[in-house]
């Protein structure tokens, strides 16, 4: 009997763990989207966003025409660079998260592996149209 309990415990702590990273990706996933600025709204959302902004930005300094052209080039350009920084980055996230999984589809038993792996597959199909969006 006490092997059964065991056994139940070990399956009970498998599963808070798989639950709790489960919750932990959401909410660093979220986080990193609310960071990156993908917000509730696609693209539209983000750039009617960043033109209003700018327009307080213009407005409340008084820019000329001279200075509104020379910042829209710099918040262009910086833009540029941080689509190249994610571009750049994006392979070191994408590493650790895959041992992540590696790890946890070894804990799990075939049929559970086959859920997982649908799991997985709908979690990289949602995550590329996100991306898809930014773009």
């Amino acid at each position: 009997m006490t092997t059964g309990r065991t056994t139940l415990k070990v399956w009970l702590v498998l599963l808070v763990v798989f639950v709790l990273g489960c919750v932990t990706g959401a909410a660093l996933t979220g986080l990193y989207r609310s960071r990156a600025g993908a917000g509730a709204g696609g693209p539209e959302a983000r750039e009617k966003a960043m033109h209003e902004r700018f327009e307080k930005m213009r407005n409340e300094l008084k820019l000329t025409d001279q200075q509104t052209t020379a910042i829209r080039t710099i918040l262009d350009e910086t833009r540029n660079e941080y689509k190249t920084l994610r571009t750049d980055l994006r392979p070191r996230f994408e590493e650790p998260r895959m041992k992540a999984r590696a790890r946890i589809r070894a804990l799990l038993t075939p049929e559970q592996q086959q859920k997982f792996d649908a799991m997985v597959a709908q979690q990289d199909a949602q995550h590329d149209e996100d991306q898809k969006s930014r773009r």
